[in-house]
């Protein structure tokens, strides 16, 4: 799944078009790693996701092209909060 539509679908991030804003200015990285919007992110993959003083890490734990927005949580969960 794209990485964009990853954070969309996932709920981290409210709109595709925010979602690829951030890959695009480099504040979204994989596995430690910039990545770009079109980037394939896999189960077990570490997302960091910075927006202005905050730092979030996320493992992925499930791919799924449409979900409910209450079941969006699992798709994910929080490793590291800074900020």
């Amino acid at each position: 799944m794209r990485l964009d539509k990853f954070l969309k679908t996932s709920r981290i991030i409210k709109r595709r078009t925010l979602a690829k804003e951030a890959c695009d200015t480099g504040r979204v990285s994989i596995n430690g790693k910039i990545a770009k919007a079109g980037a394939e992110v896999k189960e077990g993959d570490k997302i960091e996701l910075r927006l202005a003083s905050r730092s979030v890490q996320y493992e992925v734990l499930s791919l799924k092209e449409a979900i409910r927005k209450d079941e969006a949580i699992h798709m994910y969960r929080i490793i590291n909060k800074e900020g």
